[in-house]
């Protein structure tokens, strides 16, 4: 059975390094590339990172029930393409999600069966806040919103399938990689 591996953390809780060691492991899953409103960051490249949509394409999309999740972050819409997963699924192949946490519930409760939620925990609040402001991507704004979400975020965490605890980076990937393992193999 073909699985849907979903990893979501806090902003800067290490989830797309994750995410990107793991598909470098797996190149044959599929990534889900989310669609969003919000607007593109100077090294992101349209379909790969993102797919840019203004806000009434978007829209569009929501009245036609064509996302499997969706979330408004930020003052931005996020979501996931039901044709973008639902055409990996019909090839019988896996599929590795980097989205929020509430979107993560989101793909468990559209397809029960093939998701495998896995969680990346930051070893503390300090920590994160450290990381987040070392990324420099932020302004102080974006930032104190991203720090609002943590609490929630941790506490949504609690629902998925596996938490890791990303203290050392190298050890949280080799984590995540066995749970992937573990799934893969019970196929």
């Amino acid at each position: 059975m073909s699985k849907l591996f979903v990893i979501s953390a806090p902003s800067g809780g290490g989830k797309t390094t994750i995410v990107k060691s793991i598909l470098e492991r797996h190149p044959e899953f599929a990534f889900s590339v989310s669609a969003t409103t919000r607007p593109k960051r100077a090294v992101e490249v349209e379909g790969r990172d993102y797919f840019f949509l203004g806000r009434e394409e978007f829209e569009q999309l929501l009245r036609e029930d064509a996302l499997v999740e969706h979330e408004v972050i930020y003052g931005n819409y996020y979501g996931t393409l039901k044709r973008e997963v639902n055409r990996v699924l019909d090839r019988k192949e896996n599929m590795l999600f980097d989205i929020d946490v509430r979107g993560g519930l989101s793909i468990r409760r559209v397809y029960p069966k093939e998701s495998v939620l896995i969680f990346v925990e930051p070893p503390s609040i300090d920590i994160l806040r450290e990381r987040l402001r070392n990324r420099k991507t932020e302004d102080e704004e974006t930032f104190q919103r991203r720090m609002d979400r943590v609490a929630m975020e941790l506490e949504r965490g609690k629902e998925f399938d596996y938490r890791v605890v990303n203290d050392k980076l190298d050890v949280a990937i080799e984590e995540v990689q066995a749970i992937v393992t573990k799934h893969l193999s019970a196929e």
